[in-house]
């Protein structure tokens, strides 16, 4: 139930993706960085629970080597209707968030970005692999494997042992 399938990719590090803009991102630029990957939503119940919790992360160990990567998505009862860049000025103006905010995707079905493809691979979660509602958070090692897979009602703030864990890693 809810496997997922496997993938031919073995590092986030491999995969392109685009921003807000819908520019091309190599996140091969992350190698060496711990990443927080998160599908998000600016009209979900976890936004106002989340984005500031993010951004309290991201300001707290952007230096030393911690990268927050949001995803938009709007497959949770169209809790993301706007435009990739109008989500990413709602999280840079409301949140105060530094972090990059890239194009919206899917994150279940056929037409799953295969960036989340692989992150469901690597890390499935409880029930299957399917992302079962906004703000699910991977956490991936500087080697770009995923390293942990947190449910929507993870505190932020609560994987920041898991963070400091990872930083500290050689």
């Amino acid at each position: 139930m809810g496997a997922a399938p496997s993938v031919p990719e073995n590092s986030i590090h491999e995969f392109t993706v685009k921003d807000s803009k819908g520019k091309d991102v190599d996140l091969s630029i992350y190698k060496g960085k711990v990443l927080l990957i998160v599908n998000v939503a600016s009209k979900c119940g976890f936004t106002n629970f989340n984005y500031p919790k993010l951004a309290e992360l991201h300001g707290k160990y952007k230096d030393k080597g911690l990268e927050i990567l949001a995803f938009p998505c709007n497959q949770f009862m169209y809790q993301e209707p706007e435009s990739s860049e109008k989500v990413e000025e709602f999280a840079c103006t409301r949140f105060n968030a530094e972090y990059p905010v890239f194009q919206k995707i899917r994150v279940n079905g056929p037409k799953a970005a295969p960036v989340y493809k692989f992150l469901k691979a690597k890390k499935g979660g409880f029930l299957g692999s399917r992302i079962k509602w906004n703000f699910t958070k991977f956490l991936v090692d500087k080697e770009g494997q995923v390293i942990g897979r947190y449910g929507t009602s993870t505190s932020p703030l609560s994987i920041e042992g898991d963070i400091q864990k990872a930083l500290n890693a050689q």
